[in-house]
């Protein structure tokens, strides 16, 4: 307020609350030759005494949301090198990368999607890694500074073999979201694919990737799709179920007593073992055929005899 106090001696607190501006406010950042710091500061005016003041940093974390449709495209990228010196070529060494999304959060795992192809004759070595650019704009000068925030390695490649990498992680670290709309200081951030070859310079490709802050969704959306999916598909079932149970079939319609008496003696002749080991062994299935069930009826036919039970009450 505008008032002035009169404090006694002692301990005195007084609550302040300031509500942050609506336009969006760039992410807390701290880098090589630059930061963006936000911080609340305090002042104490006395008369005829320098004012004292004291200040404490503040965090602000502009959110990027790694669902939208921009940050959910895959990217995909291929080159390929030459490898030798002048007229002296042992071969081409070929590099094709994918990832699913552009958009990650910390913690997250990149699933990385390679073909490596080596028709050298060296022995090659493939490697992942994410780096951080920073680059400061001041005064009409930019100033770039690059650095390698996590990485992975595969496996030695042979002259003349293939590699394939389906869904190799590379787990992301603790690091600052993207910064994007900043007009002096920008963070980004790319995941590199590359091959190390000895005598020759790296092959390596490079896909944008964005460090979002609010996770990616599309995991849980994905199964409710399917669960919908299988209940759509499993709707056939319902259909086909009547409401109420039907009587089984009159098995004496399918195979009669006549029919049964006329293909099937009463007493078949007996069978030479050795003629029998020489016929085929399906050829006497018909002679194992059993006699149909009785006809299904809901009164049973011999009832027991059950003594007629008089209800018992009991009192409480």
């Amino acid at each position: 307020g505008e008032e002035n106090l009169i404090l006694l001696d002692g301990r005195h607190e007084f609550p302040f609350s300031f509500q942050l501006p609506q336009e969006p406010l760039v992410t807390s950042f701290t880098g090589k030759y630059g930061s963006i710091q936000y911080y609340v500061k305090a002042v104490l005016e006395r008369p005829a005494v320098p004012d004292q003041s004291v200040q404490t940093e503040l965090q602000v974390i502009s959110h990027i949301d790694v669902s939208s449709p921009a940050l959910l495209t895959p990217v995909l990228r291929s080159q390929e090198k030459m490898v030798g010196c002048w007229f002296f070529t042992s071969g081409p060494v070929s590099l094709s990368a994918k990832i699913e999304r552009k958009g990650y959060c910390n913690g997250e795992a990149i699933p990385i999607y390679a073909e490596i192809e080596n028709c050298s004759s060296r022995l090659i070595v493939p490697k992942a890694a994410i780096f951080q650019t920073q680059t400061y704009l001041a005064s009409g000068k930019t100033k770039t500074f690059r650095q390698m925030v996590a990485n992975v390695r595969g496996n030695h490649i042979a002259s003349g073999s293939t590699d394939t990498w389906n869904g190799k992680t590379l787990k992301i670290p603790p690091v600052s979201p993207s910064i994007l709309d900043c007009c002096i200081i920008r963070v980004e951030y790319s995941l590199a694919v590359y091959i190390h070859i000895p005598g020759a310079k790296k092959l390596m490709i490079e896909m944008p990737v964005v460090i979002g802050t609010i996770p990616c969704i599309g995991f849980s959306s994905r199964n409710s799709s399917i669960t919908s999916q299988f209940s759509m598909d499993m709707s056939w079932l319902a259909l086909t179920m009547p409401e109420q149970p039907e009587a089984p079939p009159n098995y004496a319609d399918v195979v009669s007593e006549e029919e049964f008496s006329r293909h099937v003696p009463a007493y078949p002749p007996p069978i030479d073992c050795e003629e029998q080991l020489c016929c085929p062994v399906f050829a006497y299935i018909q002679e194992f055929r059993f006699q149909p069930p009785p006809l299904y009826s809901e009164i049973d036919p011999h009832p027991a005899d059950v003594e007629e039970v008089q209800p018992v009450s009991f009192m409480l």
